[in-house]
């Protein structure tokens, strides 16, 4: 009893001291959750705030971490800033290790490609410049050697993941110069952390002093580790990728394995003191890219990164960079801080337009490759704290060097933006709007066919684009022809001249009938109608660019491509072929002038149209938009022939409908663009009927309606009413006459409307010809995402 009783204080003291233990615990894990949460939140908010300067996320969150890691550091204990440290550093492990699996090490033993010179010109450029600064310049604690080159090849190297993804949301990593930068990035970065990797391995036994077995011991290992990563670890990945095929979950017990069998192979070398950071970058670099695993292992480190690791990891820098201990009022902080920028700059640029004025790059290019290539990213921030906490060198220092790090990416977005207004500059800029032609001048048309079963509907287009006698019609008839090998076999150089001549015999044969068909029509009908004869003799991924450099070269004013689908003999549309689908649809989006999609069910029939009565039946439908102006424009030189009886069926908004659909939200459109949408509309519409309308000369119907419901019904009624209808594709017009219509369709280039009278389900007799303004906002603001300005002057 009496021990009892002695016991229970000590129970109670136990007891409290686990409850004031635990509290602090949990204490301290709610301060470092809502800690991460402020972070990332923080974070997210300053990158918004920089979007509309198109600065890359690293940018914001050097500033975020800079600011909130001073701010809080005060309140951190030694025990947090080492746990950090170690969470740091496993984060660092997986981004080395993705960004090893990224890589190719048989770039080494193949012939140096463009991107390959390119970067060991600016590696080469940036390391004399720097091993001949920085040894008067203390940077470090110490003159050692080993600092003055590790730091020299990291100013010398480049941030490949950084400098991808901003390329890439850029919009310019389809152009040569985006191509080539990426793949000297990648280059870069890869030969740098080799180096730094091989350097570690020298710099370790030096420091501690190893014994030269043991030193040859870590090299033997490493070099197993190299050797089992390429060549042993592919039969297990393959294992590992078969037992799981595309389309399926991969199987638990093997993504274990597989995680394991990676870990174990990063791990070994550091058994014996190697840095586990470079470990890592080492044999993902060895391992096999392809395969499931590597894409499932690069996909999930990245999401980790990018959602967990990044906000610790700048909090962890700003933590570990005391502003108190910048030194601002020492000139040499500010030295040391402008030559490290200076450095990286000057050496990347001086190489790249060396190596620029070897390989034929125009000197302006190869300085915005200089510019692109200093961009410094994680790995150097990180290796710049390091170096600090290790006492390599001071705060101050270690500070300089981030802020340097910060202004070499800085800059970036703008180096892009001087590249796509260069590129602007020399690519075509004629524009062209059927609503600005004038009405008394003649109109150029491109018309573009596929073969022989195109002629018939293409004379016919020709035929009622002309209008009047005068000022008639220039029509470039031109042959969209697939480049094949069997084709590419049979081109012949010109003796004397930069072109090439077809020698293919079912080419040349095709070609022959149609143009003998189409000359003959011309000579006996074609009063007003001007002929000329191109050929679009491309693959099918640069056909498109082709038409739209004729077009540029000619001033046309119009395209007009034939739908990729063709009529079968019972009325209905074949597959068709995706390559000219392909096709449409680029030129749709990157032509100088307007697009018309010509689906031909019944127009190529019609053997002979009138010139002294009307025998062809063509509406022209309005609803709304610029496409549906540009058709009404067309439409306006359509109704000046003899032969063609035009009619215009204007859909308009049942006002009550449409504030219903507002009421309930399934309608969304800004009313100060309705309001001008609709003011231009009617400007538009009111000139075209007191030209054409009043004096009789085109009959005119109005259709109130509610819904797309109404405007589907409405549609079908006209069913082999005309030969031809003439809508606009309504590209980004949101109306309640087609809400939802975009849901359903089946082919987006015709648009809703287009889309609709082109069904099987409409007539097999009515042909449709849906036009699109131009678009002067493109991928790049009208350029082609695929530019090219990379070369001299030889291949503009």
């Amino acid at each position: 009893m009496a021990r009892t009783r002695v016991r229970e204080p000590s129970r109670l003291l136990a007891g409290n001291t686990c409850r004031i233990r635990l509290s602090e615990i949990f204490g301290r894990a709610t301060r470092s959750i809502l800690g991460f949460f402020l972070m990332m939140g923080l974070c997210n908010g300053v990158h918004y705030l920089f979007r509309p300067f198109s600065q890359p996320r690293i940018s914001s969150d050097t500033i975020v971490g800079l600011v909130v890691g001073n701010f809080i550091r005060k309140q951190l204990d030694l025990s947090t800033l080492k746990t950090l440290r170690y969470i740091v550093d496993f984060g660092m492990i997986c981004y080395m290790f993705s960004l090893g699996l990224e890589m190719d090490p048989y770039i080494l033993f193949k012939a140096p490609t463009r991107d390959a010179k390119v970067a060991y010109a600016g590696m080469i450029s940036t390391l004399v410049l720097a091993c001949s600064i920085t040894p008067f310049i203390s940077f470090s604690k110490t003159k050692e050697i080993s600092f003055i080159l590790s730091l020299s090849i990291v100013l010398s190297s480049t941030a490949s993941p950084v400098l991808t993804r901003l390329i890439t949301r850029l919009k310019i990593g389809k152009s040569d110069i985006g191509r080539l930068v990426i793949a000297a990035g990648m280059h870069s970065d890869f030969i740098s952390t080799l180096i730094i990797c091989i350097g570690y391995l020298f710099c370790k036994c030096q420091e501690v002093r190893l014994s030269t077995t043991r030193g040859f011991q870590l090299g033997f290992v490493l070099l197993i580790q190299m050797i089992v990563a390429a060549k042993v670890s592919p039969v297990f990945m393959n294992w590992v990728n078969n037992e799981n095929p595309e389309g399926k979950p991969m199987k638990g017990p093997h993504l274990v394995l597989a995680v394991a069998f990676m870990a174990f192979l990063c791990s070994c070398p550091t058994i014996l003191g190697y840095n586990p950071i470079l470990s890592a970058f080492l044999a993902g670099t060895f391992l096999p890219r392809e395969g499931r695993v590597s894409r499932w292992a690069i996909g999930k480190i990245n999401y980790l990164l990018s959602t967990v690791f990044y906000p610790i990891f700048f909090f962890w820098m700003g933590a570990e960079s005391k502003w108190s201990d910048f030194e601002p009022g020492q000139i040499m902080t500010w030295v040391r801080l402008i030559l490290l920028f200076v450095i990286a700059t000057v050496g990347k640029v001086v190489g790249t337009v060396i190596a620029g004025a070897i390989l034929g790059f125009h000197w302006p290019e190869s300085v915005a490759l200089g510019l692109l290539l200093t961009m410094k990213g994680h790995f150097h921030i990180y290796l710049a704290i390091a170096a600090k906490t290790a006492g390599k060198t001071t705060t101050s220092t270690s500070i300089g060097m981030v802020i340097a790090i910060f202004f070499t990416i800085v800059h970036a977005p703008k180096v892009v933006a001087h590249i796509i207004k260069r590129a602007r500059k020399r690519t075509p800029t004629h524009r062209m709007a059927l609503q600005l032609l004038d009405p008394s001048s003649e109109l150029k048309i491109l018309l573009c066919i596929h073969g022989l079963q195109n002629t018939a509907a293409a004379i016919n287009i020709m035929e009622i684009s002309r209008g009047m006698a005068k000022p008639g019609v220039v029509v470039y008839l031109t042959d969209m022809i697939e480049l094949t090998d069997e084709i590419a076999a049979t081109l012949v150089q010109v003796e004397g001249e930069d072109t090439l001549t077809v020698t293919h015999a079912g080419v040349r044969q095709m070609r022959d009938q149609i143009t003998a068909v189409v000359q003959s029509y011309v000579d006996e009908n074609g009063d007003g109608i001007t002929l000329g004869r191109m050929l679009a003799l491309s693959a099918f991924n640069s056909m498109a660019q082709d038409i739209c450099i004729l077009a540029e070269e000619l001033m046309g004013a119009l395209i007009i491509l034939p739908f990729h689908k063709s009529q079968r003999a019972d009325g209905s549309l074949s597959e068709g072929n995706a390559g000219f689908r392909y096709v449409n649809r680029k030129v749709l989006r990157n032509a100088p002038c307007s697009v018309g999609i010509l689906v031909d069910r019944g127009l190529g029939t019609v053997e002979k149209i009138s010139r002294s009565y009307a025998s062809l039946n063509v509406a022209v439908i309005f609803i709304s938009g610029k496409d549906d102006r540009e058709a009404l424009a067309y439409a306006a030189r359509v109704a000046r022939h003899p032969g063609v009886k035009l009619s215009v069926i204007r859909f308009l908004v049942d006002a009550a409908a449409e504030n219903a659909a507002r009421r309930a939200g399934t309608y969304r459109i800004s009313v100060a663009e309705q309001e001008e949408e609709m003011r231009l509309d009617d400007e538009c519409f009111a000139t075209f009927y007191e030209r054409h309308v009043a004096g009789g000369h085109v009959a005119y119907v109005e259709k109130h309606l509610a819904s797309s419901a109404e405007t589907y019904s409405t549609l079908k009624l006209l069913e082999g009413q005309y030969a031809l209808i003439i809508v606009g594709r309504g590209g980004k017009v949101n109306t309640v006459l087609t809400f939802g219509m975009n849901d359903w369709q089946q082919c987006p280039e015709l648009g809703p409307i287009g889309d609709v009278l082109s069904g099987s389900e409409f007539s097999v007799r009515t042909s449709v010809l849906v036009i699109q303004q131009h678009n002067l906002k493109g991928e790049l603001d009208g350029l082609d995402d695929d530019f090219s300005i990379m070369e001299m002057s030889r291949n503009r």
